[in-house]
């Protein structure tokens, strides 16, 4: 079976130090999701959330837990997240195996 998701140690540091700037609380997690929209079609959303769902798949690695709802999990199969602080700006950075196109900003794709 593919990962869902690959967790990278850059992302999961930049995770971290977001929980701990703004005083996430313990009890919430990272869910990520694919949302309708964008110029390609699809948008990553991320966000912390402390309601589970049923249908949830439950990515840990590196001190991190990332939840994933079955639907956004069809389009996410093998993808890497990755933070990149470079000098073209930073913020996470999605590589996914899934997508036939993405946008100059990397947030939007299509399938």
């Amino acid at each position: 079976m593919v990962n869902i998701i690959t967790i990278t140690e850059e992302s999961a540091k930049q995770i971290q130090k977001i929980r701990k700037n703004d005083n996430i609380p313990d009890d919430q997690f990272l869910r990520v999701s694919v949302v309708g929209g964008g110029c390609s079609g699809f948008s990553y959303k991320l966000s912390f959330e402390s309601e589970k769902r049923e249908d949830d798949i439950v990515v840990a690695e590196h001190d991190v837990q990332l939840h994933v709802d079955a639907k956004s999990a069809l389009y996410l199969s093998g993808t890497t997240l990755d933070y990149s602080g470079g000098l073209n700006g930073s913020g996470f950075e999605f590589t996914n195996p899934n997508a036939v196109r993405t946008c100059g900003c990397g947030s939007s794709f299509a399938i």
